[in-house]
């Protein structure tokens, strides 16, 4: 049964979230404005341009990142208050117990974490495309990208490789192409370098020669030029790794099994992103426990000492994160086990405290 003291905490709890997520994208917005306003001013942008191009896509962004520790922080926050104005004492009192208590802390964070989940993986990045577009455009410097000896497998059993490969020019060096069947190389083109034609959307293949092979059989061609259509665009190589911010759940597991297929370097670097996207929801439910049992206790140094304490926790789960993650990206370590290892040891955190918070 949903009750009136239900109703009092689940509303404390949300319109605490929501004035201090506000307050604090408020201060992030000036900061940011302060930071890239000689960009905004060299283009001579509006304002209208800058918050309908920008910001109406880079506040639900950082809201949504850091709702985990707003969510903390909201806690912590009104259950302090609660405790230094007795309220908690008078809850345990009246026959309530400390887990009844916690109901409606719970609610609320599977609202806020169900509400997270959707965003990360369908909303979030639709707005990042158009964040991104507009920082690529007026404050990112232009991208150059000039890789050495790339491989990649670009369909089952086909294989090119670059000897050197520039973005800019959207040109290859040293271009080699081979087709394999059951493991046996079947045909195979190799080329001084190729380039992208945007007027006729073709590869460009300049002096270069084929190699076929049938059975014990082979038949070389040798040419100055070909145009031909190849599975892959400039766009495959030499994207910024930010792209797949502005990738839905569908969009990103597709662009992952392509790139497994082609063998990426930044293989775990998209995994990562992926993965990420469901922990950092579910760390609502470890905050909010570990906010609840933390604040619950009247102490003398009041809702600072709690305050202080808090933030202690947050950031060093947020530090906690981002260090796995290096792990996972630059250590080898497994992806879900990096991603998720943060949650699991606070999680047994916050059961320890939910344990000896006062009952």
């Amino acid at each position: 049964m949903f009750t009136r003291l239900d109703r009092y905490i689940l509303r404390q709890f949300l319109g605490t979230f929501f004035f201090t997520i506000g307050l604090i994208i408020c201060i992030t917005i000036v900061f940011d404005l302060s930071e890239k306003i000689d960009n905004f001013i060299e283009h001579q942008l509006s304002v209208w341009t800058i918050v309908s191009e920008y910001y109406i896509f880079f506040i639900p962004y950082f809201a949504n990142l850091f709702s985990p520790l707003f969510i903390f922080v909201a806690v912590i926050l009104f259950t302090s208050r609660m405790a230094y104005r007795s309220e908690i004492v008078a809850i345990l009192s009246s026959g309530v117990s400390f887990y009844r208590m916690m109901v409606p802390y719970m609610i609320g964070s599977t609202v806020l974490a169900s509400i997270s989940l959707g965003l990360n993986h369908f909303i979030i990045p639709k707005a990042n495309e158009g964040r991104i577009i507009f920082e690529n455009k007026y404050i990112n410097q232009p991208y150059k990208f000039y890789g050495r000896n790339q491989h990649y497998q670009i369909e089952p059993g086909t294989f090119i490789y670059f000897d050197s490969y520039s973005a800019e020019r959207m040109t290859g060096y040293k271009f080699a192409l081979e087709r394999f069947e059951d493991g046996t190389l079947t045909y195979k083109l190799i080329s001084d370098h190729i380039m992208y034609d945007t007027t006729i959307q073709k590869w460009s293949v300049r002096k270069y020669y084929e190699r076929t092979f049938d059975g014990v059989n082979e038949r070389i061609r040798e040419a100055e030029r070909l145009d031909t259509i190849f599975p892959f665009q400039p766009k495959d190589f030499g994207q910024r790794l930010k792209i797949v911010e502005a990738m839905d759940y569908w969009q990103l597991n597709s662009f992952i099994e392509t790139e497994e297929m082609r063998g990426s370097n930044y293989l775990d670097y998209f995994k990562v992103e992926r993965a990420k996207r469901s922990s950092l929801p579910f760390a609502a439910f470890i905050l909010t426990i570990i906010g609840v049992s933390l604040a619950s206790r009247k102490v003398r140094g009041g809702i600072g000492m709690h305050i202080g304490l808090g933030l202690l926790l947050s950031f060093s789960y947020i530090l906690f994160m981002q260090v796995s993650q290096t792990f996972a990206i630059e250590g080898g370590v497994s992806v879900t086990f990096a991603v998720w290892i943060p949650n699991i040891i606070y999680l047994i955190l916050g059961a320890f405290m939910l344990y000896k918070a006062p009952k």
